[in-house]
């Protein structure tokens, strides 16, 4: 799939510029946790486990029971016990069927940035086995899941990677950022309330910005 950014489109190009994408919502038209297990288990799976967990769905929707750890249940369901080999040659084939997930303005803007020079990443809370696939030789920063040998214990490894975490591991990805934050001029783009601490952490935000 050939994709060129639009003539107008405005790119910054400062020596130390760093592009921070969202990736679900953003990148994506929807999200891909769901997408994934539809594409790994099939619907009536997916239906399954929404219908048994609707009431502690509601309550994360609701802000009374933590997003995190809702979205790991709904994972240990569907992948708990699974091989990593396994597991990541279904997050290639997922990626490699479901491009047109992408929104083409947003991988227009994030391939500009990378040919202009600028430092880019990702920064999702999906899990980045099936995000990286995506985008390869981007870093990517994703919450990760936990394998003990050699299988998916059905936990995360970090922190769902929403809200502040988002920081937290642009921090990490970027240790400059700790000590030095003008060396860099930071671009972010995000959709959602999981984004709010990124894009005020950035110098420039874009708020929903590739869906017209």
């Amino acid at each position: 799939m050939t994709i060129t950014l639009e003539p107008n489109a405005k790119m910054t190009t400062q020596p130390h510029t760093l592009y921070v994408f969202d990736f679900d919502g953003t990148l994506t038209t929807s999200d891909t946790l769901i997408e994934f297990i539809r594409y790994a288990n099939g619907t009536w799976s997916l239906v399954g486990s929404l219908c048994r967990m609707l009431p502690k769905l509601l309550m994360m929707k609701l802000h009374l029971r933590d997003n995190g750890l809702t979205k790991e249940e709904l994972f240990a369901r569907h992948f708990k016990g699974m091989t990593i080999e396994a597991f990541d040659e279904v997050c290639q084939r997922f990626a490699a069927h479901h491009q047109a997930l992408l929104r083409p303005k947003g991988v227009a803007t994030l391939r500009r940035a990378m040919e202009q020079g600028a430092r880019v990443l990702v920064v999702s809370a999906s899990v980045d086995n099936w995000v990286a696939p995506f985008f390869p030789g981007v870093d990517v920063q994703g919450t990760q899941a936990e394998v003990t040998d050699g299988r998916l214990t059905g936990r995360f490894l970090t922190r769902n990677c929403y809200g502040q975490e988002k920081v937290n591991r642009l921090k990490q990805a970027v240790p400059e950022l700790k000590n030095n934050r003008q060396q860099y001029y930071i671009v972010a783009f995000g959709d959602s309330r999981g984004d709010k601490e990124m894009l005020e952490f950035a110098d420039e935000r874009h708020y929903k910005p590739f869906r017209k």
